[in-house]
């Protein structure tokens, strides 16, 4: 906007120089004005917690089963602010996270634990009690003794934290938000209130009282009660035929379980009054009609589908008109449901055959609810009521189906696409420094984190630095895939770093069993294939044999590349295995400090410690190669002349013969004398190239007789390992 401006105002007082002269001063007031500003992520516009429904009851849960619960507490959402420069004039990014706090009632009784939870459909918490996100989960089972929740009591005080005792619930505390849009998540949970068969009477215990309803409710593996014991038992009939009985001090459901087999009736009392029933037979028969609609489906959770609901319908031919759908709140195995609902259609069919049969004694065990016989008449009855009549008592009976009786069916849950329960294991971490190769925009150092696990479900870890005072100072993350990592389980035997080493070979076993080592020929290994860091030395491998259970034979190996043909003689068992395919995380080098004595730690979801682990290869980016090809040779007048080859960091091709350009502000060697740490002799020089006269060489020689020289490239953050030279 100022190049415009102050252009057109100098174009027209001072024509078109004055005009390019406006031009540059105004870009200069944009540069300064339009400068790019740090790029930042997605962020919240309101971060207030939406507030769940007041007055909404929590249900009684029994069984098995799942449930969204209530929201009953909330914070607002935390908000963490996270800036990386990446320097070189290119803008910081800034990113932001969010989680949240905030308790979930499940339960009004108690419960024993809770298992799997969905987060937005997504799975949140698998069977094994892991979270996939991060964050924190205290489960309040809901006992009379039950202690507030400390995160509740010290966000509001202890005197005004209730306990909740009696109730379930569940409390989230930083629960990570980035994967559900930054806000709280729609939860349901798999709640596990109760072990083995259900029953009718822990249903009703709260609030009948003299009540003996041990109704086994076969089939049933969940039931959720969240009305008065009228709505639960109206919902349960059509599938348990809840007969009463009131005649004693308590009252019994279900009469016909108590019996000890059939009750026998007698002959039918005969009538004299021709208005009278059944006349001279003493009973009459009818068959009702068909009810309209007629109940034949059956809809409830299914566990093979993740509680999804399920859908079952009674087998034989379908009724006229749409079928009557019975809505169950229980868990129910498919087989289950379609046995249930077809025993339901069943004996619905078999009731609509009635009898009406005279007695003239009524025998106190003969109630409404009991399983009667009659002489001359097949089946099985139930007595529905009785009523006395001036030639008797009429007792009204319908007919029971057969055990056993019915189509034969069989069904199948159907498959629901849900997320796999993948098990998280601990991280395993390996820290390491990469070469320069010569790129100026790549970073030295150039610090990697290659993290894995032995968990398929593992998503990652964040990433942190310890300096050396025990303090953890974050510095990104590992991302979600995971590196090749392991460790030797043999000792790589040492060999020349300037051929192939056809001989040599090491076994290593990865962390994560399902990886696997791919072969490369000696075309693609040349070009950077099959790169890997084996304790201090960098390798390539050709062949790559596996032996099971994540182990792997390499051999066809380049060794000590990338300057670490010191490290060859190095090796030993356990050491770390990571292969440089480009999945380990690049570490910010402007937060990392120095990293000679640094430690990088990692915490995944699953890690109760860090996993930490030293820079391997610490410095090798920073520091010139050692020398190579030294010779030392002695004049005819008694000097000694050392020579040596220079090598270039980050210059790994040699394409057409001419010397690489140094990559240092200047060239400079040391040269000493002596044991390491304590030379008795020291030259600087600035050639590959040092003459030592024969005086002072013989004095040395007198001083240290078989001593050896080291000599060092100077470098501009550093100084190079030591090639070392003996002289016969």
């Amino acid at each position: 906007m100022a190049t415009l401006i102050f252009s057109a105002i100098g174009t027209m007082l001072g024509g078109p120089i004055v005009g390019a002269i406006g031009a540059l001063a105004g870009r200069q007031v944009d540069a300064l004005i339009f400068a790019p500003k740090p790029r930042e992520g997605a962020r919240l516009a309101e971060l207030a917690v939406s507030s769940s429904s007041y007055g909404v009851p929590v249900a009684q849960l029994f069984g098995r089963t799942r449930t969204a619960g209530q929201v009953i507490w909330a914070t607002d959402l935390t908000e963490r602010r996270d800036r990386q420069g990446n320097g070189k004039g290119r803008p910081a990014t800034v990113t932001y996270s969010y989680s949240a706090s905030f308790a979930v009632a499940l339960s009004s009784r108690p419960i024993e634990t809770i298992g799997r939870i969905w987060a937005d459909g997504k799975l949140l918490r698998g069977a094994g009690g892991d979270l996939k996100v991060g964050g924190t989960l205290r489960i309040h089972n809901g006992y009379g003794d039950q202690a507030a929740d400390p995160l509740i009591a010290a966000a509001e005080g202890a005197a005004n934290c209730p306990a909740w005792r009696g109730l379930a619930y569940v409390v989230f505390e930083d629960l990570q938000l980035a994967d559900y849009g930054n806000r709280i998540p729609a939860l349901s949970f798999e709640v596990i209130a109760d072990a083995g068969p259900l029953s009718l009477q822990p249903m009703l215990d709260p609030v009948l009282r003299d009540c003996d309803a041990a109704v086994p409710l076969d089939g049933l593996e969940g039931f959720a009660v969240s009305g008065p014991p009228a709505d639960t038992l109206a919902l349960l009939d059509p599938l348990f035929p809840l007969d009463c009985d009131a005649c004693d001090a308590a009252l019994t459901i279900r009469p016909e379980r108590n019996q000890g087999g059939l009750l026998d009736l007698p002959e039918p009392a005969i009538a004299t009054a021709s208005e009278d029933f059944g006349g001279k037979a003493g009973f009459t028969r009818s068959r009702a009609l068909a009810q309209d609609p007629p109940l034949s489906v059956l809809r409830h959770y299914d566990p093979a589908r993740d509680y999804q609901p399920g859908v079952q319908r009674a087998a034989g031919r379908p009724a006229p008109g749409q079928p009557r759908v019975l809505e169950l709140p229980a868990t129910i195995a498919a087989p289950a449901a379609r046995a249930l609902i077809d025993a339901a259609v069943r004996r619905k069919g078999w009731g609509r055959q009635t009898i009406q049969w005279r007695v003239t004694q009524l025998d106190p065990a003969i109630r409404p609810g009991a399983l009667v016989s009659l002489p001359d008449q097949p089946g099985r009855w139930r007595v529905r009521g009785w009523e006395w009549r001036s030639e008797g008592i009429e007792l009204s009976l319908a007919r029971v189906a057969l055990h056993g009786h019915g189509l034969a069916s069989s069904t199948d849950p159907g498959r629901v696409g849900s997320d796999p329960d993948l098990p998280i294991g601990p991280t395993t971490l390996v820290a390491l420094e990469l070469p320069w190769d010569g790129n100026p925009a790549t970073p030295v150092p150039l610090v990697l984190a290659a993290a894995g696990s032995s968990g398929p479900g593992w998503s990652g870890a964040s990433l942190f630095i310890d300096q050396g005072d025990g303090g953890l100072e974050p510095v990104g993350a590992t991302g979600r895939a995971s590196a090749t990592v392991g460790i030797a389980e043999t000792s790589l035997s040492p060999a020349s770093p300037l051929v192939i080493d056809r001989l040599g070979t090491v076994t290593v076993r990865l962390v994560d069993q399902s990886r696997t080592l791919a072969e490369a020929t000696s075309a693609q290994a040349a070009a950077g294939a099959n790169r890997a860091l084996l304790g201090h030395e960098l390798i390539q491998f050709q062949a790559a044999e596996p032996l099971g259970e994540g182990r792997w034979r390499l051999s066809g190996l380049w060794r000590g590349r990338g300057g670490t043909e010191h490290a060859v003689a190095s090796h030993g068992e356990s050491e770390p295995f990571v292969l440089l395919d480009g999945a380990a995380a690049v570490l910010d080098p402007g937060r990392l400090g120095a990293i000679e004595l640094a430690t990088i730690a990692a915490i995944g979801l699953a890690d109760l410690t860090p996993a930490e682990s030293p820079v391997w290869l610490s410095g090798i980016g920073s520091r010139p190669l050692s020398p190579v090809h030294g010779h030392v040779s002695q004049l005819a007048n008694g000097d000694l002349r050392l020579t040596w080859t220079r090598r270039v960091r980050g210059g790994w091709r040699w394409a057409d013969g001419v010397d690489l350009p140094l990559n240092e502000q200047r060239e400079a060697y040391i040269v000493e004398f002596g044991p390491p740490g304590a030379p008795l002799a020291r030259w600087e020089t600035a050639q590959p190239l040092l003459g030592i006269d024969a005086g002072e060489w013989a004095a040395l020689q007198l001083s240290a007789p078989g001593g050896t020289f080291a000599i060092r490239q100077v470098g501009d953050r550093g100084m190079s390992l030591a090639l070392t030279l003996a002289v016969n």
